[in-house]
């Protein structure tokens, strides 16, 4: 829901904010006043295109700004319906949160800022993003129905959107959705193996033997580097012998002689701590004495460890034996590495890819049985979906035409037509990937006119209370349109009298289950309205500029504005009769 819009710079309008009401909201103002800057404003902040001559004269850029009432993380459970589908307002949240905002207090901000040359940039939640995001989060939370939103209903997607929202056929739609992508990556599967043929199997005959090759060698993590290490011993096993020899013949000359008597570098340490220790004084000579013994242990382990090196160190058969190993291994890299671990992981990847790369007739007809299988799961589901189409098709044709008849439109009426689609050569026949069905909504102005696709058979004033008899419609049958702003402009174009009352009356009936906001200039529609907002021009007086302000007006404000709407000006005939069509304007 739209709780604040706030614009500056936009055209004549300087400095502009307006909070709707929750539930039916008018704006009204004498033509050329500037209504239609509001709307772009709405338009800016949904991420409709931005254009720098719509900049106030003698400002650096314009701006707009829109406050929404969302539902906040522990409410969002509670906007999903009964297969778990969220809420026009729960998918805004959802889009938002992906592109890194969190609504604040249950409330999300879109900005648009338009200068008077250059790039506009929008932002959401108080960060800079992609114009398309604020599209895909404004397109869950407003729906504009002007001149040119309408003609966006004669595509053929918008008229299947609208059908399944009405239908409420998002347990059907999700069942078919799942059903085609298994369909589609099946035969996506078929298609590689019958395209690869002859290539395909000399990949796999090359796996094969490059996971042979490995196999036979049986490369083990880390083998490579513990043999070179070993080699390493070998090649300098005399260098070693010696170096260590040297070393322990200075630290412990027993090691290398039995019958030595000469003192170890351990025994004398340990003497000297020894000496310290009975100086019992304590102190520096204490703290010393500890020093030396610890470095008498550590000496006695690097003793020991040395002494374990004096083994043999391996033969020159040894050595020709692990320079055959690293030579089967280094070869092994060579072709599939660089390193040991990459050679395994590669072998590994092959074994499955062998697989899926052997179009061998037995493996081809396996996958064609199952896909015939997952092709009939589609097709009932595409059933299924088909009869919840055709049921809400006719009830939404039916009660849609009744509308129409209401909103000065008698003898119009609409048909929705669901066919079956003509798939021609494809392989999935008359499936596609929302379903089995060509949606088409055909107009009928009026008696005996033939039937002409919406969009191309009606005008603008027609087309936005065809618009408004769908949306009231439509949230008839799914219950609630909560968390969504409807604006409609042109809506009463061609229309008065009774016709006008009917019209606002119906605005007010979608006001109980949305939020909606009417440019209008009828005072049988803006009577009906929870506030009512007035657009008007005045002349300033620094430079003569004029410019354009918003007011809302209540009480004998607003009854003055409904007689000015209805008479031109206010007198006492046209205030009693403003009075009287408030009061009845009531539900």
């Amino acid at each position: 829901m739209l709780e604040e819009l706030s614009v500056r710079n936009l055209g004549p309008i300087r400095d502009a904010q307006i909070a709707p009401a929750p539930g039916f909201t008018a704006i009204t103002g004498e033509t050329g006043a500037g209504k239609s800057m509001l709307l772009s404003a709405i338009r800016l902040i949904s991420g409709g295109a931005a254009s720098g001559s719509r900049v106030s004269a003698g400002a650096g850029e314009a701006w707009a700004q829109g406050v929404f009432c969302v539902p906040g993380d522990s409410d969002l459970s509670g906007t999903a319906n009964a297969v778990g589908t969220l809420s026009p307002a729960g998918k805004a949240v959802q889009y938002a949160e992906e592109a890194g905002v969190t609504p604040e207090d249950g409330e999300l901000f879109l900005s648009r800022v338009v200068p008077a040359s250059g790039r506009s940039r929008a932002v959401l939640g108080g960060k800079t993003v992609p114009r398309s995001v604020l599209e895909s989060v404004a397109g869950e939370l407003i729906t504009v129905h002007g001149q040119s939103e309408q003609l966006r209903i004669a595509s053929a997607a918008k008229q299947r959107e609208f059908l399944d929202m009405a239908a409420g056929d998002d347990a059907q739609l999700a069942a078919y959705r799942h059903a085609w992508d298994e369909l589609t990556a099946m035969d996506e599967r078929l298609a590689k193996l019958r395209s690869q043929e002859a290539s395909a199997r000399q990949q796999a005959d090359y796996l094969r033997e490059s996971i042979a090759r490995i196999d036979q060698v049986d490369p083990q993590p880390g083998e490579d580097t513990e043999l070179k290490e070993r080699r390493d011993r070998i090649e300098n096993a005399a260098a070693i012998s010696q170096g260590v020899s040297s070393a322990l013949a200075v630290l412990d000359a027993s090691q290398m002689s039995e019958g030595s008597d000469a003192a170890s570098a351990v025994d004398l340490v340990n003497r000297a701590a020894q000496a310290l220790h009975g100086i019992q004084v304590g102190g520096v000579f204490a703290e010393q004495a500890s020093r030396l013994e610890s470095i008498a242990a550590d000496l006695a382990d690097v003793v020991f460890a040395l002494v374990q090196e004096l083994d043999g160190e391996g033969s020159v058969e040894d050595l020709d034996r692990l320079n055959g190993r690293i030579h089967e291994l280094n070869e092994l890299m060579r072709r599939w590495g660089p390193e040991l671990s990459d050679v395994i992981a590669w072998r590994d990847k092959a074994v499955f890819e062998v697989e899926d790369l052997d179009a061998s007739p037995e493996k081809v007809a396996q996958l064609e049985s199952e896909r015939e299988q997952l092709y009939q799961r589609a097709v009932h589901a595409a059933e299924a979906l088909h009869e919840v189409r055709v049921q809400a098709a006719g009830d939404l044709g039916v009660h849609v035409s009744e509308e129409l008849g209401s909103l000065a439109m008698g003898g119009a009426s609409l048909r929705i037509r669901v066919a079956e689609h003509d798939g021609g050569d494809s392989p999935t026949g008359s499936l596609g990937p929302y379903g089995g069905d060509d949606i088409e909504f055909l107009f009928t102005p009026f008696p005996g006119s033939p039937e002409l696709p919406m969009g191309k058979s009606a005008s603008g004033g027609e087309l936005s209370r065809l618009m408004l008899a769908l949306e009231l419609v439509a949230a008839e049958q799914r219950g609630s349109a909560e968390g969504m702003t409807f604006i409609f402009d042109e809506v009463d174009a061609g229309v008065g009298g009774k016709a006008a009352v009917e019209l606002g009356h119906r605005l007010a009936r979608l006001a109980e289950s949305a939020q909606v906001i009417v440019v209008t200039h009828l005072p049988q529609v803006a009577s009906w309205a929870d506030k009512q907002f007035v657009v008007a021009k005045t002349q300033q007086t620094d430079g003569g500029m004029t410019e354009t302000i918003v007011t809302e007006v209540t009480g004998e404000a607003r009854t003055g504005e409904i007689a000015r709407m209805l008479s031109g000006n206010a007198t006492e005939t046209s205030l009693e009769h403003a009075r009287e069509l408030l009061a009845e304007s009531t539900l």
